[in-house]
């Protein structure tokens, strides 16, 4: 996509959730390759897969993701964190980690899946992406499925798999969110955030088939202001494209959370009576109410399927 037409969308997008009259419906055909993946396994899986994503970046997405899944380990559950923020990733900087191999090197052939877990607070595993590898951050489209489809390896999957997205809606964060179970999008209070967010619910619907979202409010001052960012984006939504938005939760603003990054660690952990983390208790709270994950009679990759099939096909 030429810059001028990158442009030409967001100023689009800015007037859907600014304007009250309706902008021209644009499509965006991302993936002419679709037809070539494989259908979903319909049985059901022994890993629920949940994708935090966020469109814009700056909207706490990767803070989310540590503290939701640190929540769901501090309460017993086997969990698993991928950072799939390729070439940037900082999971393992968030949560104090040392890794010696990355993503790059399963790609390589170096090692197994198996071989890159780490172990973090509360038994939490962490499959870092690394960080400052140029070619990492230049990954395509068959080798992200090659990641996806490493986890069909694992000797013994967690129970849940939490996916920290890469920021932007491009074709590699479709990619990961569309191959989970749930899809968790994470905005803030600000406009650029509302209209990245409805760019990618829209690739994931139009393309993948993706129909329910999962809709966070981090960093807000109180649920009133919480529930206008999820109504605003539900507005548009509803208007525009075939999907149902649930409203998860939120994370208010709190500086005990600033202190957790400084300190390398999930402010659950370190502060657990905080507000923030009380937030994020709350949210992990709610993923056990959530009943089976729907597979979509739509074919694409997925993980945890337990199906190999040649990458060729992305």
């Amino acid at each position: 996509m030429s810059e001028a037409m990158q442009v030409n969308q967001a100023a689009g997008l800015q007037n859907l959730f600014t304007s009250p009259a309706p902008s021209p419906r644009e499509e965006r055909d991302i993936y002419h390759q679709a037809a070539s993946l494989r259908r979903v396994s319909q049985k059901r899986r022994t890993t629920r897969t949940i994708a935090v994503a966020g469109g814009k970046g700056g909207v706490g997405k990767t803070t989310v993701a540590v503290n939701l899944a640190m929540s769901m380990a501090m309460a017993g559950k086997d969990v698993m964190l991928l950072d799939a923020d390729m070439g940037v990733a900082n999971i393992d900087v968030h949560l104090g980690l040392s890794p010696t191999r990355h993503i790059g090197h399963l790609l390589e052939g170096h090692c197994t899946l198996q071989d890159l877990i780490l172990t973090a607070q509360n038994g939490l595993k962490v499959v870092p992406g690394g960080s400052g590898v140029r070619r990492l951050a230049k990954m395509g489209n068959g080798e992200h499925a090659a990641v996806i489809r490493a986890f069909d390896e694992l000797i013994q999957p967690p129970e849940l798999l939490i996916v920290d997205t890469s920021a932007g809606v491009a074709d590699n964060v479709a990619m990961f969110a569309a191959a989970a179970d749930d899809v968790v999008i994470v905005v803030c209070d600000e406009l650029a955030s509302l209209t990245d967010a409805y760019a990618l619910i829209k690739i994931l619907a139009h393309d993948f088939g993706v129909r329910r979202f999962r809709v966070v409010a981090n960093m807000v001052r109180q649920a009133s202001d919480a529930k206008k960012l999820y109504e605003k984006l539900a507005r548009v939504c509803g208007r525009f494209l075939d999907v149902a938005l649930d409203y998860m939760g939120m994370v208010p603003h709190d500086e005990w959370l600033r202190q957790a990054i400084r300190r390398q660690g999930a402010v659950v952990d370190l502060w657990p009576s905080s507000r923030a983390a009380l937030g994020f208790k709350q949210l992990a709270g709610a993923v056990d109410t959530w009943g089976e994950p729907a597979y979509p009679d739509l074919g694409r990759i997925a993980f945890f399927s337990g199906q190999s099939v040649p990458a060729a096909g992305w």
